[in-house]
């Protein structure tokens, strides 16, 4: 690949605070949206910054998750999950159209209005225990006391996983998205192991549940093998609660640092979605993007990616772009809806359990915010720190009062 930078930076860039991303992203869009950097691993990469670019790459075929020459790709991190290249190269196509045929109806919206129901008494319950864990002025973990159960509660519902196994998986995925030394990739084999272990029990009781429906579809298609149907299960047992998790507790640190928002959340339903729609934009727990490779060549303006190049699209910059989003570090929740925000990605790629993400902010957020109006952080905002070493990135702790 080519560079239009003498030295290109190494990811991840350094972050000010947990609601600042820093200047650099912007600095590289300015130069050019799609720029030359260094992965964590060491290898290069193209990073799309700019929200347009993000846009058109989201969309494009040309872009996937294999390699035709695996061993030779550029490795994107260290970590078990988005470190190098997965999957077959010449069956990606027909493995993501056949995922998405299974996979949607398996998030239909008769599906989350059943899981609504859980979802909102579970909130409650778990507020039920905070509130009389802080009784007395005492400062509680919001992260440890709703924003990580709700979500792993919610996915072990959809996915038809024991709750009891809860510490189980959420200990795998945590290992698996370090970036750092061997035992990500010990994580990642134990993960698949146990998703097969996940995907035999349906064979023997099939649930209403998503991996008896992937089960299934591998029942009626041979071309579906055990391999693809353990690594879905996999992924959207790891996706399906660490993006949630994190955003809760980012979206209630960013509600509390913008009162009005958290006025209206609580009593303006109508204003809900929007507010929703804003924290997605500007709650960016990692410091990273999504990673894929070029197929065959792809010219965006005047970048020509070369096929095997690495591409890494940006959401949390594409999602400050100002050709997209006027004033983009404001948290706005009256923000026009002109443009949407790439949280979710975009087209062909746009995130099947977007829907169940929305339900899950809006349900833990009015909740918490209806039940406490006057918490309060118990620590300065600028101690708060991020899981830089983890791929998903996240909050340590999120220490509260009232």
């Amino acid at each position: 690949m080519s560079a239009d930078i003498a030295d290109p930076p190494r990811l991840p860039f350094d972050r000010p605070a947990v609601l600042d991303i820093g200047s650099l992203w912007a600095e590289l869009r300015a130069r050019h949206p799609i720029t030359p950097v260094v992965t964590p691993a060491g290898d290069p990469a193209w990073l799309v910054t700019g929200y347009a670019e993000a846009k058109t790459l989201f969309n494009d075929p040309r872009l996937g998750r294999s390699h035709r020459e695996p061993e030779t790709a550029a490795r994107i991190s260290n970590s078990g999950f988005n470190g190098g290249p997965v999957g077959e190269f010449d069956a990606e196509p027909a493995f993501n159209a056949r995922l998405r045929r299974v996979l949607v109806p398996s998030f239909s919206a008769r599906r989350m209005r059943r899981l609504e129901d859980g979802m909102q008494k579970l909130a409650d319950s778990l507020l039920d225990d905070l509130i009389a864990a802080g009784g007395d002025g005492q400062v509680v973990d919001l992260h440890e006391h709703l924003s990580l159960p709700l979500p792993i509660f919610v996915i072990c519902q959809l996915l038809g996983v024991p709750y009891s196994e809860r510490d189980y998986f959420k200990d795998l995925s945590e290992r698996s998205a370090t970036m750092t030394g061997d035992d990500p990739f010990t994580a990642i084999v134990e993960l698949l192991d146990y998703a097969g272990e996940l995907a035999e029990v349906k064979r023997q009781d099939p649930g209403l549940d998503v991996i008896t429906d992937l089960v299934q579809a591998q029942r009626d298609d041979p071309e579906f093998t055990t391999a693809e149907l353990t690594q879905v299960v996999a992924g959207v047992l790891f996706a399906g609660h660490e993006t949630t998790v994190n955003r809760i507790s980012i979206g209630a640190l960013l509600l509390l640092e913008n009162p009005e928002a958290r006025r209206r959340l609580v009593e303006d339903p109508a204003a809900r979605p929007q507010i929703v729609e804003e924290i997605l934009r500007l709650a960016a727990p990692e410091n990273f993007g999504l990673a894929r490779y070029a197929r065959e060549e792809i010219t965006v303006g005047e970048v020509t990616i070369a096929a095997g190049d690495a591409v890494i699209i940006s959401t949390l910059a594409g999602n400050r772009d100002a050709s997209a989003f006027p004033e983009p570090e404001a948290f706005d929740p009256a923000r026009p809806a002109a443009a949407a925000h790439l949280s979710f990605g975009y087209g062909a790629h746009y995130c099947i359990g977007a829907s169940l993400a929305r339900t899950e902010l809006r349900v833990a957020l009015t909740s918490l915010f209806t039940r406490l109006p006057n918490l309060r952080l118990a620590v300065d905002a600028g101690e708060l720190r991020l899981h830089t070493e983890r791929l998903t990135g996240g909050l340590h702790e999120l220490p509260v009062t009232w």
